[in-house]
């Protein structure tokens, strides 16, 4: 760890130090506190059953619900539950997790900012900045529907971005997606591993990320912290995400280092991020500081970490406005992605915009939306039962799986690669334009490997 990692110097951050982690401590202070940042959310991070009848009336969970889903899950407790458990859909937003990948585009100007800048280590304010900004739409506590093996999703429109997402894998479950524009290209393959607790559950993101900045070719890797799903049961759900993110320029060896707080009693510390961006031999250049639910801020550092006279904390990011009461707790770009506003010409029947069980949801019928989930779930296990018999294999369409092995800190991913088919499929498109109007609505969701289960 470099010598002047905010947890441990006796620099800038000094304040935060190692008291944020004892969640019996209510007057935790950080540099984020003594910056002026006030009004957190009382939370009681360790959840508790005395107030399960108050969040039973809020809408998602009925007690008896609750009690049978309790009983249903103990068994599972210290198990990787990401594709083992059936869900009721009552949990679940109308989204899947490709889309849920998408959310990450939002603000894609900041990468567009970086590959403009010419100064390194501004290029890692703004590129971390970029990854920290999802954090604001991950703090839902609705579940995304697991994207079925060949489901896509497509986004165009937004910010000259062109993104693909495909579900290369069902066991294990493994999506791939690729975005590109005239400043960057985005790809990453991710694998995400839980561990079920009882009322809470850790979310381990085992992927790889990178991003490539078209100007000078700069490759940039990132490294996200785990995040936790407390009170799933008993007690008001809520996210947190303790721990470290890294960026690192695999170009020139610079990286940023940010602390992701842990939330204490009374919500000390929540959502609170503090670190540095650091040159190759590891000696800080600039102070990040910030929210990941509200903004983000920077200014350079001397060699203790301390702010440079005459400088003062700038923005790099801050957090668009949502809407108000929002049944999902959706951001306005977060419905962009479930329109077709950001539809290709002609959709993919594949794309995840036109499960069904995804639109029942959305459209507030849970009985007509658990009844489609329970047939896609089917159909999807009778292709495996076809496939293994026939001694066939699921090849992927916009993705091709490479020899790679990417090690991360929660275990090893198999690596897929973007294979430029997609541009090819758009470009095709593109050339034999047509003026005719599309109704998806009546376009089928089609993701199977086998059209006629039967014939085959």
């Amino acid at each position: 760890m470099a010598p002047n990692d905010p947890k441990q110097s006796g620099g800038f951050f000094a304040s935060i130090a190692s008291s944020l982690s004892n969640f019996g401590s209510a007057m935790t202070k950080s540099v984020n506190g003594l910056l002026g940042y006030e009004g957190l959310e009382v939370v009681n991070p360790e959840g508790g059953t005395e107030d399960a009848e108050e969040e039973a009336r809020r809408g998602r969970w009925k007690q008896e619900d609750r009690d049978s889903y309790w009983k249903m899950m103990q068994k599972y407790v210290g198990s990787d539950v990401t594709s083992m458990v059936t869900l009721p859909v009552l949990i679940f937003e109308p989204m899947s997790m490709l889309q849920k990948m998408a959310e990450l585009m939002e603000y894609s100007y900041l990468l567009d900012l970086a590959d403009e800048c010419e100064d390194p280590y501004m290029r890692l304010v703004y590129s971390t900045s970029w990854a920290i900004s999802v954090y604001y739409a991950l703090q839902r506590t609705w579940k995304p529907f697991n994207p079925i093996l060949g489901e896509t999703y497509e986004m165009v429109n937004h910010g000259g971005v062109t993104f693909i997402a495909e579900q290369v894998s069902h066991h294990p479950p493994v999506s791939a997606g690729h975005a590109e524009n005239e400043h960057f290209i985005y790809d990453i393959s991710s694998k995400v591993k839980t561990k079920f607790l009882g009322n809470s559950i850790d979310v381990y993101p085992l992927g790889r990320t990178r991003v490539t900045l078209k100007r000078d070719g700069v490759v940039l890797d990132l490294v996200p912290p785990p995040t936790k799903v407390n009170n799933l049961i008993f007690g008001r759900t809520w996210v947190d995400s303790p721990g470290e993110m890294i960026m690192t320029n695999l170009t020139t060896g610079d990286k940023a280092v940010l602390y992701f707080q842990p939330c204490g009693w009374f919500g000390a510390g929540r959502y609170e991020i503090d670190g540095y961006v650091y040159n190759a031999n590891e000696e800080p250049k600039i102070l990040m500081t910030g929210k990941w639910n509200e903004s983000m801020r920077y200014q350079p550092c001397d060699s203790e970490g301390e702010p440079l006279p005459g400088t003062e904390l700038k923005e790099s990011w801050r957090v668009a406005d949502a809407p108000k009461n929002d049944k999902f707790q959706y951001t306005y770009f977060a419905h962009k992605i479930n329109s077709f506003d950001t539809a290709p010409k002609k959709l993919l029947a594949s794309d995840s915009r036109l499960r069904p069980d995804r639109y029942a949801l959305e459209q507030g019928d849970l009985s007509k939306a658990g009844f489609e989930k329970s047939s896609l779930e089917e159909r999807q296990r009778a292709e495996k039962k076809n496939r293994e018999e026939k001694g066939h294999k699921f090849t992927p369409k916009w993705f091709d799986f490479t020899n790679e092995v990417a090690a991360t800190p929660w275990g090893d991913l198999e690596v897929y690669k973007y294979n430029g088919k997609y541009a090819e499929h758009q470009a095709a498109i593109d050339s034999a334009s047509s003026s005719e109007e599309i109704d998806y609505r009546s376009t089928e969701f089609n993701p199977w490997q086998y059209q006629d289960l039967a014939a085959n």
